[in-house]
């Protein structure tokens, strides 16, 4: 994960060089532990969720604390699944470990837990995506075998953007209950700004 990433003034978050957002899913609550920058270490919050061939971005609708967003890139996260509780709604929860910058110790990171709720409307179009895409990703960088700490230090979480995003938006199942808006164009006015690592600053296409 890494906390804060960079926004448009929009809330859109600033993509990466080959990045492809697939859709944005409005009135979701979010839940993450081990933040230091909100009150107590937990953010519960509402928010937009962004997915991507490379991440997912929660972006709130309001400040907790120092905290305002929450970028976990889809190679990091691990342990994820979807959750249809009797008296309360449904969710994804899971599991996402932190982006270590290459100069700190990732003995000094914590995972990170993480859910987020559906509570305005249905999700039959948001979890078949997230978690097909989530899938997908592991599978083209081949790392099903290897637990989410022996890789976190080592992966670039950038590697995920040749996922086959094209393929699976055409033969996505589009759920009339779902608020989910799939970007069939990409959502950059602003497209000459473009960032090449999570730990630099956007640069001038």
């Amino acid at each position: 994960m890494a906390e804060n990433p960079q926004l448009f003034g929009n809330g859109m978050p600033v993509p990466f060089y080959s990045e492809m957002f697939v859709l944005a899913r409005d009135g979701v609550e979010f839940h993450v532990d081990k933040i230091p920058s909100a009150p107590g270490g937990h953010v519960k919050t509402k928010g937009t969720i962004y997915l991507s061939n490379i991440r997912m971005v929660f972006v709130a609708n309001k400040h907790v604390g120092n905290f305002f967003a929450f970028d976990m890139p889809l190679l990091f996260v691990h342990g994820q699944k979807f959750n249809q509780p009797i008296f309360h709604c449904n969710n994804i929860s899971g599991f996402v470990e932190p982006v270590v910058p290459d100069n700190q110790n990732r003995a000094l990171y914590s995972t990170h837990t993480f859910k987020v709720l559906f509570k305005d409307g249905g999700c039959g179009t948001f979890v078949p995506l997230f978690l097909n895409l989530t899938a997908s990703v592991r599978r083209y960088n081949q790392f099903e075998t290897q637990s989410a700490a022996s890789m976190a230090p080592r992966v670039d979480p950038l590697q995920a953007v040749q996922t086959p995003v094209d393929d699976m938006m055409r033969h996505a199942y589009v759920d009339p209950n779902d608020p989910t808006k799939i970007f069939l164009q990409q959502p950059a006015p602003e497209s000459q700004l473009r960032r090449r690592n999570y730990h630099g600053p956007a640069d001038a296409n």
